[in-house]
């Protein structure tokens, strides 16, 4: 797993390392254009509003939001990736900050419409997602959504046959979304809609009960 200053050295060659994975349909990044078309399509049907995007990274989500005039507050601890994002986004409020560390103090009286973490949470492991996402429930507004896209599997079963296909370029220090394993500790939080998207990308729809 890279740490800051490894995501630092990626951050000029990201977006093209994620193109080529994208373009030959592999894992990790199968999926991820039509993951993050989805997601700007489900915010693009409300004007106007106002986004907290977890692991902002170079900012390709978000420059499309930000264009279109939503508000984007952004976290990432890489500060390499947080000048990229802020060059393509100037008035946006970017914050370098590590999610090993829950949410940040200074967000915590901010209310969202949305929350978006696009290829981040797969950081953590799933009892560190389950909190942290509950820990995110305050910043939402009313009928305010969490949306997550991720590397994702709906069960064990389609991970292990992703694991065996790209044994020899998987990351053992990801702990990837498995729908089935991490429903019920959340659905007791979260009305869920979840949609598998590519071999190993699906989309999470979270809406507080």
């Amino acid at each position: 797993m890279l740490n800051k200053q490894g995501f630092n050295l990626w951050a000029e060659d990201y977006d093209r390392s994620v193109q080529l994975s994208e373009e030959k349909n592999e894992y990790p990044f199968a999926g991820y254009k039509t993951i993050l078309n989805a997601i700007y399509n489900e915010i693009m049907h409300h004007p106007q509003t106002e986004i907290l995007e977890i692991g902002l990274g170079t900012g390709v989500l978000a420059k499309k939001l930000y264009e279109n005039n939503h508000v984007i507050t952004g976290i990432d601890f890489s500060p390499k990736m947080l000048g990229i994002s802020q060059n393509k986004m100037p008035h946006a409020k970017l914050l370098e900050w590590d999610i090993q560390q829950g949410v940040p103090h200074v967000l915590k009286e901010n209310r969202f419409d949305f929350i978006v973490s696009t290829y981040t949470l797969h950081h953590l492991t799933d009892e560190q997602k389950v909190a942290f996402l509950n820990e995110l429930t305050p910043l939402l507004k009313q009928n305010g959504k969490i949306l997550i896209g991720d590397i994702s599997f709906e069960t064990s079963q389609h991970l292990q046959q992703c694991k065996q296909k790209n044994e020899a370029h998987w990351d053992p220090d990801e702990f990837y979304f498995v729908y089935d394993e991490i429903m019920p500790a959340l659905f007791t939080t979260f009305n869920i809609q979840y949609e598998q998207m590519s071999e190993c990308g699906g989309i999470y729809m979270l809406e507080t009960k």
